[in-house]
């Protein structure tokens, strides 16, 4: 009778820590740290196809993270920050230039080291020339995927507003062999 009771106590002392531990699991995983798969291979060197990510939705989005967003025609992307509001935004001879200054986008070394091609890395354009604006609009971003040749980004589909804008991709956990912190 006793071994039953100590039974007993150990399937309570379980029901206790399991029940708090998936009622966490679930408010971390559904609300905080949300599992999104990468689709395609426009971020390709920073994420591949394939690639499963976590993405939070509580920081400030700045020029460089990698953001999820989903259109207002229900198309989900995986893009990187370039532009924030209020700034001007141009491409030449594969230079970013923000407000008509020079920026370095590190993260890029590998994709053009890579690239043994003449043609451009990042086609030339002013922002002016896509969205008949000379200015990135209160709210809105401009994105562009780390796989410029291969990107469907804010030079098709124009700037994301932020509301729009579903949350940060902060870490790569499967495969195993892609895991890494995201870098800006």
């Amino acid at each position: 009778m006793e071994k039953r009771k100590s039974y007993i106590g150990y399937f309570i002392f379980f029901i206790k820590i399991l029940v708090p531990s998936l009622v966490l699991l679930f408010i971390l995983r559904g609300f905080i740290l949300i599992p999104v798969p990468v689709d395609g291979n426009s971020m390709e060197k920073t994420l591949s196809q394939g690639d499963m990510i976590v993405m939070e939705k509580f920081s400030s989005v700045k020029r460089f993270d990698v953001v999820v967003f989903k259109l207002p025609n229900g198309e989900i992307y995986i893009k990187r920050v370039i532009g924030l509001p209020g700034e001007a935004i141009r491409y030449e001879d594969d230079q970013l230039y923000i407000n008509e200054k020079p920026i370095e986008e590190p993260f890029l070394e590998k994709n053009i080291k890579k690239d043994h091609e003449t043609a451009p890395y990042t086609t030339n354009f002013n922002l002016s020339d896509l969205t008949t604006k000379d200015i990135l609009p209160k709210d809105s971003y401009f994105v562009l995927g780390d796989n410029r040749r291969m990107s469907k980004d804010s030079r098709s589909f124009g700037a994301v507003e932020s509301k729009y804008i579903l949350g940060k991709a902060q870490f790569v956990y499967y495969p195993i062999t892609h895991m890494k912190f995201i870098p800006r």
